[in-house]
C-alpha cells in the first residue's frame, strides 16, 4: 500500500505511554489498603410530611396512588395518621391527612 501523493504519510508513526510516578517497590504488600468516604455536609433535616384535605369520593387507595404512585401503599398514609383514622374505609371530606415522604 503506497502513499498518494499530496497526502501525508503516517505508516511509521509509533506511540507509548510512561508514567512519571516512582515504581513500587517489587515486593510491595497492598493487601490492607483501606477506603472510606466521609461528608463534611450537615444531615439534611426531616422532611415535614406534606398534608392532604380529603374531598368527596377518595379513598386511601386512591390517594396513595397520587402521592406515591402505587394503589397498595395506602398502608402508609393509614399508619400516619392512626390518630385520626380507626378504620382506613372511613375517611371524611375535609380530613387533612399527613403524607409521609415517599421511602
Amino acid at each position: 500500500m503506497g502513499t498518494q501523493p499530496g497526502k501525508p504519510d503516517f505508516s511509521n508513526v509509533q506511540g507509548s505511554v510512561a508514567s512519571t510516578a516512582p515504581d513500587a517497590p517489587k515486593n510491595a504488600d497492598f493487601s490492607n489498603v483501606q477506603g472510606s468516604v466521609k461528608s463534611t455536609a450537615a444531615d439534611a433535616p426531616a422532611a415535614d410530611p406534606q398534608t392532604y384535605t380529603v374531598a368527596a369520593g377518595d379513598s386511601l387507595s386512591k390517594i396513595a396512588k397520587h402521592f406515591y404512585g402505587h394503589a397498595n401503599d395506602w398502608h402508609r398514609i393509614f399508619d400516619a395518621n392512626r390518630d385520626q383514622i380507626s378504620n382506613p374505609d372511613l375517611i371524611k371530606p375535609g380530613q387533612v391527612l399527613k403524607i409521609p415522604p415517599k421511602a
